[in-house]
């Protein structure tokens, strides 16, 4: 074949790859959106309607339980399947696991309650880990030079496939009156499961693990490995100290980040008595102004400096968390919701820009992995934390204002490094 025919076929084959990739995105997306306005209102207001806050606490503690087992599991599943050549079984397993889990919630009757908790703890986890061998291949499908670039394609389909399943499932809810709501939920949230499997099957036809099995390798050593990797990274993290104390704030301020994410939809419909309509509308909102406000936010950050930009996107979190105590209004509940919309993106952009200055030339690979890694580990705190507030105390408003704590902390210690 002449070389100029196998250079275009190699180019056909890498651009089918990463729009296979890609695609995954697409699929998780519908359901993470979903997941935050859908399923909340189906498990608080269906599954356990009038019974005060268990909803509540439930849903937070499920989140919970469902991002700690996967940061205790990540590690050693992703260094078997990178040693048995696995990435693309276990990440279709785990996408299917999960879709499987959202077409049974859906099926179920609400009546068979601690079942519907148990496939939701399930379907959650199964996110947590297909992210951890999606991202895994990336590597494998672009060269170092082009990870930014194709990363931020996968960010932006993702961002796109979930306003579109929003959308969706926001018409269907709002052109079926004539059902009533838990089959309308219900309906929506099979919907998910089928869009979740449907866009991981490009996964499975087109990737293909780039590192075959290693017939030597045996799962205990693997695991044993992946642990000492782990503690030896974490010990150069230590000597490094602004390297390491900017990871502890990270942890901290981006734990509240995601709590704030997946528990403002219970402060909406417990505390301002959302409707599932209003809910759908507030999220998607939040999509499409997510994007360019990290734009913006970015842009800022050249001008003025990271860290500074940084801390000021950290105390607006603190200012709107606030300012969530008192409001009593939809209206406020959305210019808040504009304000989180503008300043997510930002904050965790400007985080990964600061870490990539931090990082030791030569030894991105494995800083990050820690890094992700980390952040997954300490993930479950801010939504462990809010299901208990609400439990003691049966507020909401109590609870998403208590994550001030988060956000106060990683901003004390910001303030006091010398990052830049």
């Amino acid at each position: 074949m002449p070389i100029e025919s196998t250079a275009r076929a190699n180019s056909s084959n890498k651009r089918k790859t990463i729009a296979a990739w890609c695609c995954y995105d697409w699929a998780n997306s519908g359901y993470t959106t979903l997941l935050i306005t859908v399923f909340v209102v189906y498990i608080q207001r269906i599954v356990f309607a009038n019974q005060d806050t268990t909803g509540a606490v439930v849903w937070a503690w499920c989140i919970a339980v469902s991002m700690l087992v996967g940061a205790l599991l990540s590690p050693f599943l992703g260094a078997l399947a990178d040693a048995y050549g696995g990435k693309r079984f276990a990440l279709t397993t785990a996408a299917f696991g999960g879709g499987v889990c959202c077409i049974l919630i859906g099926l179920l009757p609400a009546n068979q309650v601690w079942l519907i908790v148990a496939l939701l703890v399930i379907a959650n986890l199964g996110l947590e880990l297909s992210l951890t061998f999606y991202n895994g291949f990336l590597p494998e499908i672009a060269e170092e030079s082009e990870f930014n670039k194709v990363s931020a394609i996968g960010y932006s389909v993702g961002y796109f496939g979930g306003g579109i399943a929003l959308l969706a499932a926001t018409l269907f809810l709002w052109l079926n009156q004539s059902l009533d709501l838990a089959t309308r939920l219900r309906i929506c949230i099979v919907g998910t499961g089928i869009w979740w499997i449907l866009f991981t099957i490009p996964v499975l036809c087109v990737l293909r693990d780039r590192n075959p099995e290693r017939k030597d390798s045996n799962w205990l050593k693997t695991c044993r490995s992946s642990i000492q990797d782990t503690i030896t990274t974490f010990s150069q993290f230590r000597k490094q100290r602004v390297l390491f104390w900017f990871l502890v704030a990270f942890l901290i301020y981006n734990d509240g980040v995601q709590t704030v994410l997946s528990q403002a939809s219970t402060f909406a419909l417990h505390e301002l008595q959302f409707s599932e309509k209003n809910l759908a509308a507030v999220v998607l909102m939040i999509q499409f102004v997510a994007t360019p406000g990290a734009i913006i936010v970015g842009w800022i950050a050249d001008k003025l400096g990271r860290k500074l930009v940084l801390a000021g996107c950290l105390l607006i979190w603190i200012l709107l968390l606030h300012a969530a105590w008192f409001v009593d209004d939809s209206w406020e509940f959305w210019v808040l919701a504009v304000g989180v919309a503008l300043v997510m993106g930002g904050t965790q952009s400007i985080s990964r820009a600061i870490m990539s200055t931090l990082t030791p030339e030569g030894q991105e690979a494995r800083y990050f992995g820690f890094f992700n890694l980390s952040g997954k580990a300490t993930c479950f705190l801010g939504t462990f934390f809010f299901g208990a507030v609400v439990a003691l105390s049966g507020s909401s408003r109590l609870a998403i204002v208590g994550l001030l704590l988060f956000f106060m902390v990683g901003l004390f210690i910001i303030v006091r490094l010398r990052i830049e």
